[in-house]
């Protein structure tokens, strides 16, 4: 659902799937399994990567949010 979101992310940073799994400590399979759409990360993993790219989970995930 949001793993192409999360995959450009990641690929913007030219980093690949073992890095970031390095770099947050998350294992490089989840990463596949998030980026694949095999399942959706849980809220620590989004935290995580958000909070590594210096992003909010918003922005993590693709969602735009209209001001109204």
């Amino acid at each position: 659902m949001f793993g192409n979101e999360i995959r450009k992310i990641r690929l913007d940073h030219n980093l690949t799937q073992t890095q970031l799994a390095e770099a947050t400590g998350l294992p490089q399979n989840t990463i596949s399994w998030i980026e694949s759409d095999k399942g959706i990360a849980n809220i620590q993993q989004c935290v995580k990567l958000a909070d590594y790219y210096g992003i909010s989970l918003d922005e993590l995930v693709g969602r735009e949010i209209n001001n109204k």
